[in-house]
Protein backbone atom coordinates (compact mmCIF):
# COMPACT_ATOMS: atom_id res chain seq x y z
CA UNK A 1 0.00 0.00 0.00
CA UNK A 2 2.57 2.64 1.09
CA UNK A 3 4.83 1.70 -2.48
CA UNK A 4 0.98 1.95 -4.66
CA UNK A 5 0.95 5.42 -2.57
CA UNK A 6 4.17 6.77 -3.83
CA UNK A 7 3.75 5.77 -7.24
CA UNK A 8 0.27 7.82 -7.00
CA UNK A 9 1.94 10.66 -5.53
CA UNK A 10 4.64 10.43 -8.49
CA UNK A 11 2.06 9.81 -11.28
CA UNK A 12 -0.27 13.04 -9.65
CA UNK A 13 3.08 15.45 -9.78
CA UNK A 14 3.86 15.03 -13.39
CA UNK A 15 3.92 17.87 -15.94
CA UNK A 16 1.56 17.81 -18.85
CA UNK A 17 4.04 19.29 -21.83
CA UNK A 18 2.05 19.61 -25.02
CA UNK A 19 4.02 17.06 -27.95
CA UNK A 20 3.66 20.08 -30.36
CA UNK A 21 6.02 22.35 -27.86
CA UNK A 22 8.80 20.18 -28.15
CA UNK A 23 8.31 19.12 -31.80
CA UNK A 24 7.79 23.05 -33.07
CA UNK A 25 9.28 25.58 -30.69
CA UNK A 26 12.53 26.62 -33.69
CA UNK A 27 9.48 27.36 -35.75
CA UNK A 28 8.27 29.59 -33.26
CA UNK A 29 11.86 31.48 -33.03
CA UNK A 30 12.13 29.78 -29.14
CA UNK A 31 15.40 28.32 -27.83
CA UNK A 32 16.02 25.86 -25.51
CA UNK A 33 16.58 28.58 -22.69
CA UNK A 34 13.52 30.05 -23.22
CA UNK A 35 11.54 26.76 -23.73
CA UNK A 36 12.72 25.91 -20.27
CA UNK A 37 11.00 28.96 -19.10
CA UNK A 38 8.02 28.19 -20.38
CA UNK A 39 7.83 24.56 -18.51
CA UNK A 40 8.56 26.46 -15.38
CA UNK A 41 6.18 28.75 -15.86
CA UNK A 42 3.97 25.64 -16.91
CA UNK A 43 4.94 24.07 -13.31
CA UNK A 44 4.07 27.32 -11.39
CA UNK A 45 0.49 27.24 -12.73
CA UNK A 46 0.18 23.98 -11.53
CA UNK A 47 0.45 24.91 -7.61
CA UNK A 48 -2.03 27.80 -8.49
CA UNK A 49 1.31 30.50 -8.86
CA UNK A 50 -0.21 32.58 -12.35
CA UNK A 51 2.67 35.57 -11.64
CA UNK A 52 6.25 34.20 -10.22
CA UNK A 53 8.83 36.39 -10.22
CA UNK A 54 12.07 36.27 -12.29
CA UNK A 55 13.83 35.21 -9.26
CA UNK A 56 11.53 31.96 -8.41
CA UNK A 57 11.77 30.95 -12.07
CA UNK A 58 15.62 31.05 -11.66
CA UNK A 59 15.98 29.45 -8.56
CA UNK A 60 15.29 26.32 -10.46
CA UNK A 61 17.65 27.08 -13.78
CA UNK A 62 21.13 27.40 -14.14
CA UNK A 63 20.41 31.22 -15.37
CA UNK A 64 20.29 33.94 -12.87
CA UNK A 65 17.56 36.37 -12.11
CA UNK A 66 18.54 39.64 -15.04
CA UNK A 67 18.62 36.99 -17.67
CA UNK A 68 15.86 35.44 -16.73
CA UNK A 69 13.93 38.95 -16.37
CA UNK A 70 15.33 39.30 -20.11
CA UNK A 71 14.21 36.24 -21.23
CA UNK A 72 10.67 36.39 -20.14
CA UNK A 73 10.59 39.89 -21.73
CA UNK A 74 11.73 38.83 -25.24
CA UNK A 75 9.24 35.70 -25.17
CA UNK A 76 6.27 38.91 -24.61
CA UNK A 77 7.82 40.59 -27.20
CA UNK A 78 7.38 37.31 -29.50
CA UNK A 79 3.79 37.34 -27.99
CA UNK A 80 4.59 33.86 -26.99
CA UNK A 81 3.75 34.90 -23.16
CA UNK A 82 1.25 37.95 -22.27
CA UNK A 83 0.04 39.73 -18.70
CA UNK A 84 -3.74 39.68 -17.88
CA UNK A 85 -4.66 42.01 -15.32
CA UNK A 86 -7.77 41.52 -12.77
CA UNK A 87 -9.69 43.29 -10.33
CA UNK A 88 -11.34 41.74 -7.48
CA UNK A 89 -13.97 43.14 -5.13
CA UNK A 90 -12.07 45.52 -2.95
CA UNK A 91 -10.90 46.91 -6.19
CA UNK A 92 -7.15 45.38 -6.17
CA UNK A 93 -5.45 44.91 -9.22
CA UNK A 94 -3.58 41.46 -9.93
CA UNK A 95 -1.48 40.48 -13.02
CA UNK A 96 -1.32 36.76 -14.19
CA UNK A 97 0.88 35.07 -16.71
CA UNK A 98 -1.11 33.46 -19.35
CA UNK A 99 0.48 30.92 -21.96
CA UNK A 100 -2.96 30.99 -24.47
CA UNK A 101 -1.29 32.97 -27.10
CA UNK A 102 1.74 30.08 -27.25
CA UNK A 103 -1.28 27.39 -27.80
CA UNK A 104 -2.82 29.79 -30.56
CA UNK A 105 0.59 29.63 -32.52
CA UNK A 106 1.31 25.83 -31.68
CA UNK A 107 -2.04 24.67 -32.90
CA UNK A 108 -2.79 27.15 -35.64
CA UNK A 109 -2.63 26.61 -39.49
CA UNK A 110 0.81 26.37 -41.07
CA UNK A 111 1.10 29.78 -42.03
CA UNK A 112 2.57 30.60 -45.53
CA UNK A 113 5.85 31.06 -46.80
CA UNK A 114 5.77 35.17 -45.96
CA UNK A 115 5.13 34.50 -42.13
CA UNK A 116 9.11 34.57 -40.99
CA UNK A 117 9.46 37.76 -43.10
CA UNK A 118 6.26 39.60 -40.89
CA UNK A 119 8.29 38.08 -37.95
CA UNK A 120 11.71 39.37 -38.70
CA UNK A 121 9.70 43.07 -39.44
CA UNK A 122 7.84 42.40 -36.53
CA UNK A 123 11.77 42.01 -34.05
CA UNK A 124 13.07 45.25 -35.82
CA UNK A 125 10.18 47.31 -34.47
CA UNK A 126 10.97 46.18 -31.26
CA UNK A 127 14.27 46.73 -31.26
CA UNK A 128 14.07 50.21 -33.13
CA UNK A 129 11.88 50.92 -29.97
CA UNK A 130 14.79 50.03 -27.73
CA UNK A 131 17.17 51.83 -29.35
CA UNK A 132 15.18 55.55 -29.70
CA UNK A 133 14.11 54.99 -26.01
CA UNK A 134 17.68 53.96 -24.83
CA UNK A 135 16.52 51.37 -22.76
CA UNK A 136 14.22 47.87 -23.23
CA UNK A 137 10.76 48.04 -22.98
CA UNK A 138 8.52 47.15 -20.62
CA UNK A 139 6.02 44.39 -20.48
CA UNK A 140 3.06 46.59 -21.10
CA UNK A 141 5.41 48.80 -23.92
CA UNK A 142 5.41 45.35 -25.34
CA UNK A 143 1.91 44.37 -24.89
CA UNK A 144 1.27 48.26 -26.53
CA UNK A 145 3.11 47.20 -30.06
CA UNK A 146 1.43 43.93 -29.71
CA UNK A 147 -1.93 45.41 -29.73
CA UNK A 148 -0.83 47.67 -32.66
CA UNK A 149 0.17 45.27 -34.54
CA UNK A 150 -2.41 42.33 -34.08
CA UNK A 151 -5.69 43.95 -32.57
CA UNK A 152 -5.53 47.23 -34.87
CA UNK A 153 -3.99 45.15 -37.78
CA UNK A 154 -1.34 48.26 -38.53
CA UNK A 155 1.66 47.70 -40.44
CA UNK A 156 4.66 47.77 -39.22
CA UNK A 157 5.85 50.29 -41.59
CA UNK A 158 3.44 52.46 -40.76
CA UNK A 159 4.29 52.26 -36.51
CA UNK A 160 7.50 52.81 -37.36
CA UNK A 161 6.70 56.09 -39.42
CA UNK A 162 4.46 57.37 -36.11
CA UNK A 163 7.81 56.62 -33.85
CA UNK A 164 10.00 58.80 -36.44
CA UNK A 165 7.14 61.14 -36.27
CA UNK A 166 6.84 61.26 -32.19
CA UNK A 167 11.14 61.89 -32.78
CA UNK A 168 10.50 64.89 -35.41
CA UNK A 169 8.02 66.55 -32.83
CA UNK A 170 10.44 65.92 -29.58
CA UNK A 171 7.63 64.04 -27.75
CA UNK A 172 8.92 60.28 -27.26
CA UNK A 173 6.48 58.20 -25.72
CA UNK A 174 3.93 56.00 -25.95
CA UNK A 175 0.87 58.01 -25.26
CA UNK A 176 1.67 60.48 -27.97
CA UNK A 177 2.88 57.47 -30.40
CA UNK A 178 -0.99 55.98 -29.74
CA UNK A 179 -2.09 59.49 -30.42
CA UNK A 180 -0.49 59.41 -34.06
CA UNK A 181 -1.45 56.21 -34.95
CA UNK A 182 -5.02 56.81 -34.32
CA UNK A 183 -5.49 60.23 -35.84
CA UNK A 184 -4.09 58.52 -39.00
CA UNK A 185 -6.94 55.85 -38.59
CA UNK A 186 -9.38 58.15 -38.00
CA UNK A 187 -8.12 60.10 -41.64
CA UNK A 188 -7.71 57.24 -43.41
CA UNK A 189 -4.29 57.20 -43.21
CA UNK A 190 -3.26 53.17 -44.08
CA UNK A 191 0.35 53.73 -45.83
CA UNK A 192 3.74 55.38 -45.61
CA UNK A 193 3.02 57.81 -48.41
CA UNK A 194 -0.55 59.27 -47.17
CA UNK A 195 1.37 59.51 -43.60
CA UNK A 196 4.36 61.32 -45.19
CA UNK A 197 2.37 63.77 -46.75
CA UNK A 198 -0.31 64.48 -43.87
CA UNK A 199 3.19 65.10 -41.96
CA UNK A 200 4.26 67.28 -44.61
CA UNK A 201 1.38 69.64 -44.52
CA UNK A 202 1.59 69.81 -40.58
CA UNK A 203 5.08 70.92 -40.54
CA UNK A 204 4.49 73.11 -43.19
CA UNK A 205 1.73 74.85 -41.07
CA UNK A 206 4.07 74.77 -37.89
CA UNK A 207 6.95 76.27 -40.05
CA UNK A 208 4.70 79.32 -40.55
CA UNK A 209 5.54 79.84 -36.83
CA UNK A 210 8.91 78.96 -36.12
CA UNK A 211 11.60 79.77 -38.36
CA UNK A 212 13.81 77.12 -39.60
CA UNK A 213 16.77 78.15 -37.96
CA UNK A 214 14.59 77.36 -34.19
CA UNK A 215 13.05 74.57 -35.44
CA UNK A 216 16.79 73.16 -36.11
CA UNK A 217 18.01 73.97 -32.44
CA UNK A 218 15.07 72.15 -31.11
CA UNK A 219 16.43 69.13 -32.07
CA UNK A 220 18.19 67.86 -35.78
CA UNK A 221 16.59 65.13 -36.80
CA UNK A 222 18.37 64.94 -40.39
CA UNK A 223 20.49 62.32 -39.81
CA UNK A 224 18.04 59.23 -38.70
CA UNK A 225 14.71 60.79 -38.92
CA UNK A 226 14.29 62.66 -42.58
CA UNK A 227 11.44 60.49 -43.55
CA UNK A 228 9.70 63.23 -45.31
CA UNK A 229 11.95 62.76 -48.66
CA UNK A 230 11.27 58.98 -47.97
CA UNK A 231 12.12 55.70 -46.04
CA UNK A 232 15.53 55.48 -45.26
Amino acid sequence: MTKFSSFQQILLSQLPIPTKLLTDYVRLGLNETEVLVVLQLLRFFQVNKDFPTPFELAQYMTIDEKECANILRKLIQKNILTINQSENEQNQLSESYSLNALLEKLYEKEPEVKQSETEQTDGQIFLLFEQEFARPLSPFEIETINAWLDDDKIAPSLIKAGLRESVLMGKLNFKYIDRILREWKKKGIHSVEQAREASKQFHNKSQAKVSNQDFAKKRDTSFYYNWLEGED
